[in-house]
């Protein structure tokens, strides 16, 4: 499998760096576990090549959420990315922007990928629940991250969706492990007092918190995902959900 290393970003991210640690895309899932095949039934591979390179979460028939430097077709309906029928697990989508993006240390790291044909709902294809409104979780709330990828830093990639609990980390501390270099409408939570979170390869995976997605992941710092060293960064689902509903008010409502 593919790390997540926009060839976009490149040259934004090699002259970003806090406390000498260079800000990746998130991706795998660290000290994880397998999911089983009866959960998270939402989740989505976004591919290229029919190369896992993305997470994402569907929300609706039509619509998938994700990463915002993640855009290309997307898998439903299996946690074994061995086990891929392409005429009914496979998914063209166009891309449809929230907001404008620059790159992830800006934040608004954060899209909808609109499937061209409707996903069928059933044992294997569900939708996950987003925030009702805008909120705040209190530190030390426990919450999920799933993703495929790898599962320690230089390790192998996976074929099979992991996942890894993690605890919200208070922001005011996050920020001042990423030496004030913290953007605008994010969650932090794992990579840091822990050795669970995520690495370069789960970007635009839900953070799940009492079965609701509230976080998109984002970012982290550095390529070490030997944790606990720095807070895992996720976009804040509740604070984009004006625009999430806009778009989808004309196609499906938005669960939750």
């Amino acid at each position: 499998m593919l790390t997540l290393q926009a060839l976009t970003l490149l040259y934004v991210l090699t002259s970003l760096r806090l406390n000498g640690n260079l800000i990746t895309n998130g991706s795998e899932i660290i000290n994880g576990k397998k999911v089983p095949d009866n959960q998270m039934l939402y989740m989505a591979s976004v591919q290229s090549g029919n190369t896992h390179v993305c997470g994402g979460f569907l929300i609706s028939k039509d619509f998938v959420v994700t990463a915002a430097h993640c855009s290309k077709p997307v898998v439903l309906g299996t946690h074994n990315l061995k086990k891929v029928d392409s005429k009914t697990m496979r998914y063209d989508v166009t891309q449809c922007k929230l907001v404008d993006f620059h790159n992830i240390v800006s934040g608004k790291d954060i899209m909808l990928l609109k499937l061209k044909k409707k996903a069928k709902l059933g044992k294997k294809v569900q939708l996950v629940k987003l925030p009702k409104t805008d909120m705040t979780m209190k530190a030390n709330t426990e919450c999920r991250v799933a993703g495929w990828g790898l599962t320690k830093t230089g390790g192998e990639a996976v074929d099979q969706l992991q996942m890894s609990n993690v605890s919200i980390v208070d922001p005011e501390e996050c920020k001042k492990r990423l030496d004030g270099k913290l953007p605008n409408n994010v969650i932090c939570a794992g990579g840091y007092k822990t050795k669970n979170g995520f690495c370069q390869g789960d970007s635009g995976g839900p953070l799940i918190c009492q079965g609701v997605a509230i976080g998109v992941v984002s970012f982290n710092v550095g390529k070490n995902c030997d944790y606990p060293n720095w807070p895992n960064v996720y976009t804040d689902v509740s604070k984009y959900l004006p625009s999430i509903k806009k778009m989808l008010s004309s196609n499906q409502t938005v669960v939750g």
